[in-house]
């Protein structure tokens, strides 16, 4: 059977040197997604099947997982004659294990196994293999990114100056919610329009500054980082929310990196990732507060005589991670306290951090202000 379906990739395509990376994962995706759906309706639910159970090994994760290959693909997406462009895949070929005692010993994640084990497959010198294992691919990281993450709201970010993350939401003339509600969550506003003073209070889940957000439901502090939840622990775990969601896009980016040019998958990460950064950094200024007033209280009380460690939270966004930042104010021993000591630490500290190349600039300025809120806090010649 003549060959029909020609392999894109940096050896298969001699005009691949003169494209760029974003245009050339975009025709891969494009050419994928037109692959999968010229497949009959059966073997397009056997490898979404199949995708559905590799997608909850990753997140899960597990250690190990199967998975099997359709008995034949189609592997011409434009071709006229389906009795030509369908591939049978071997029995002995179909039967696919991911993952044992090797990765285990060698600590390689179900993730990577898989991407090795598809990789494998996709260079396998029998066409219908390496179609059903690129087909397999594009499925999975499809069903993780449009099925296994919620959908948010249509927002629009702006950033700050001298940022290159928008993190902050505009705000819009109405942002009302969904009309389906729950006691648990719906507040009741006042209406400002003239026309419906009769209609009374309008019920809408989530209070307004929650609303400018992607995921209203995972917004903790509002834009004066004033707590909106009930208690620490719970903002903590909105966060670790949000870096779940990051997680599942990354792993399906890694799985299948032509996916950066998917539509929704560009939604999804531009509504989180200024959310999830937005609310990291008021979680790490709202415990920066604590901090002060946990040194006031103490100081009042004659308790940081004998010396004082600081280790101030900060947001990192390039890792995606609340990171700390340690430092003396007083050398361990019989120290008298005095606000003064806060302040000429804290300004150390911003020098230090001002030249600190291994953080992002805005990394670098999210942390220079929560030094400067130390340093304002007993500054006595500010008060």
């Amino acid at each position: 059977m003549e060959n029909k379906h020609s392999k894109s990739g940096p050896m298969g395509d001699p005009d691949n040197q003169t494209k760029s990376p974003v245009s050339y994962l975009a025709q891969e995706y494009a050419r994928w997604r037109a692959l999968f759906q010229a497949q009959p309706a059966l073997i397009r639910h056997f490898i979404e099947t199949q995708a559905r159970s590799l997608a909850d090994a990753l997140i899960q994760p597990l250690s190990q997982t199967r998975f099997a290959l359709p008995d034949r693909v189609v592997i011409d997406s434009q071709a006229e004659d389906e009795a030509e462009i369908v591939a049978p895949i071997p029995p002995e070929q179909q039967e696919q294990l991911v993952g044992g005692l090797m990765e285990r010993l060698t600590r390689t994640g179900l993730s990577v196994a898989l991407r090795q084990r598809l990789d494998e497959l996709d260079a396998s010198p029998i066409e219908g293999v390496s179609i059903s294992a690129g087909l397999t691919r594009f499925a999975t990281a499809v069903h993780m990114v449009h099925h296994l993450l919620p959908s948010g709201r249509s927002v629009t970010y702006v950033a700050a100056e001298g940022e290159e993350i928008p993190t902050f939401p505009l705000s819009t003339d109405r942002e009302i919610g969904s009309a389906i509600t729950a006691k648990t969550d719906a507040i009741a506003e006042e209406t400002t329009d003239i026309q419906e003073e009769e209609r009374g209070e309008l019920l809408v889940p989530y209070v307004p500054a929650a609303r400018r957000f992607y995921l209203p439901q995972w917004v903790a502090f509002d834009d004066r980082d004033r707590l909106l939840v009930n208690s620490l622990n719970e903002a903590e775990a909105y966060l670790a929310s949000m870096q779940r969601f990051i997680r599942i896009l990354h792993s399906a980016v890694a799985l299948a990196p032509f996916m950066v040019a998917d539509d929704e998958y560009q939604r999804k990460r531009y509504g989180i990732l200024g959310q999830l950064i937005n609310q990291g950094r008021g979680l790490a200024r709202y415990q920066t507060r604590e901090i002060i007033e946990t040194i006031r209280r103490r100081a009042k009380a004659n308790d940081l005589n004998r010396g004082l460690s600081l280790s101030l939270p900060y947001f990192d966004d390039q890792d995606l991670e609340m990171r700390s930042h340690e430092f003396d104010v007083i050398p361990a021993g019989r120290v008298m306290f005095i606000p003064g000591l806060v302040v000429l630490a804290a300004r150390k500290e911003q020098v230090k951090v001002d030249q600190d190349t291994r953080l992002s600039r805005s990394t670098r300025q999210h942390l220079l202000d929560e030094l400067q809120m130390l340093e304002v806090a007993f500054d006595q010649s500010r008060q």
